[in-house]
């Protein structure tokens, strides 16, 4: 399998619209109330799964409805529901993971998802957030090119405590060979000068996010 894409828990209005990424998408896992967003845009849920505390009776059975695959876990577990859904699309042996709802409302569950990027990370896998204004990625060291997307922003975090050397071609403020730490914002709110750039690192773990300006 290709791309699984988790729906999670996150306001409704910081979705996308999930119809846009049907083509890239093979399976569909709805977390918690994630399932519901899905139902409401009218698309096939392969696996609704949570404790579903957050849904009322009548938007649990919309689920149960729209659901190929219905599991129920305990409230108190010591996984959140997202990652709960990610161990089943490794076992799915997908290789890429669209992340939808799982920003944008409390911010411990935003950190912790934006975390959940590093394990993936580690198997190979890609995995990318993407909410109404911004997409963010996971790196290892190597060489990468980066285009815009429809968004206007391309900023650079390092996720270890440096990120070095890295180099940033085709950008309004390129860079060569620079380092960049914890708590600096040397690489933030970036543009592109051509249509396609490229950023190269050789140690630590770098975080990019695609953004823009929400109205």
């Amino acid at each position: 399998m290709n791309c699984v894409g988790i729906v999670g828990n996150g306001p409704k209005e910081q979705l996308p619209n999930l119809v846009n990424y049907q083509g890239k998408i093979d399976f569909w896992i709805g977390a918690d109330r994630g399932a519901l967003y899905l139902a409401e845009q009218g698309i096939s849920i392969d696996i609704a799964l949570g404790d579903f505390d957050s849904v009322s009776e009548r938007e649990y059975a919309v689920i149960e409805k729209h659901a190929k695959l219905f599991v129920t876990y305990p409230v108190m577990k010591d996984q959140t529901d997202l990652e709960i859904a990610l161990d089943m699309g490794i076992e799915k042996k997908a290789r890429q993971f669209f992340l939808f709802g799982v920003t944008g409302g409390r911010l411990d569950h935003a950190l912790m998802n934006i975390q959940l990027l590093y394990p993936l990370l580690k198997q190979g896998k890609r995995a990318v957030i993407i909410d109404k204004s911004n997409q963010v990625e996971m790196f290892a060291p190597g060489s990468y090119s980066v285009e815009p997307e429809g968004y206007s922003y391309i900023s650079f975090l390092a996720f270890t405590p440096e990120v070095s050397p890295i180099t940033l071609t085709g950008f309004l403020y390129p860079l060569e060979n620079e380092t960049i730490h914890w708590g600096t914002s040397l690489c933030i709110s970036n543009e592109l000068s051509q249509k396609k750039g490229t950023f190269s690192f050789h140690k630590g773990i770098l975080i990019l996010v695609k953004s823009f300006d929400a109205v």
